[in-house]
């Protein structure tokens, strides 16, 4: 594995040991203050890591799909990162310290129009992933070397095709209660 695959990694752990180190800070042990700053750590790691690949393929490296997974993560991180703590937050004060209500699981329109709002969060880092990686596209400027990052940006929006598919079909089809 090469760098970039390595970092991805090692982002993704510390993302979730920033903010399980974060949790245990404001629920077990009260200090609710350095929790947050905790927390707020995790925009940290994504730049950590934007630097790390961003040096690599500027030593030369070939980009490759995990340099674009790279950009992926970050963009995702970057839009998501904040429900993704709310669900973890939300999650833990209910599991963990037996505070605050069971989380509802969404159903009906109520659903659809929950996943039709991540999947606008989807478009935004989408935009922001491509803007990153044709920034790297153009900064090497060297197609042979980019190519897995082109590749990935065209599987990309493929699949962000598929997830607005899928967003229609909870409005025509509406997720049913479980009994």
């Amino acid at each position: 594995m090469n760098i970039a695959a390595w970092s991805i990694i090692i982002s993704e752990i510390a993302f979730w040991i920033v903010i399980l180190m974060g949790l245990i800070t404001r629920y077990i042990l009260n200090r609710e203050k350095l929790g947050f700053v905790l927390l707020a750590l995790t925009p940290v790691i994504d730049c950590i890591l934007l630097v790390v690949t961003s040096i690599d393929l500027h030593r030369g490296s070939t980009a490759t799909t995990a340099h674009a997974l790279a950009a992926i993560y970050i963009a995702v991180s970057l839009v998501f990162g904040k429900s993704m703590i709310h669900w973890a937050d939300e999650r833990f004060r209910y599991l963990v310290t037996k505070e605050g209500s069971k989380p509802v699981r969404k159903q009906g329109i109520e659903f659809a129009k929950h996943y039709f709002k991540s999947w606008i969060k989807h478009v935004i880092a989408f935009l922001i992933g491509a803007g990153i990686l044709f920034g790297l596209i153009t900064y090497i400027d060297d197609p042979t070397r980019t190519e897995a990052l082109s590749s990935v940006l065209q599987i990309w929006s493929i699949v962000l095709g598929f997830d607005f598919i899928i967003t229609v079909t909870y409005f025509i089809w509406p997720r049913k209660a479980k009994v």
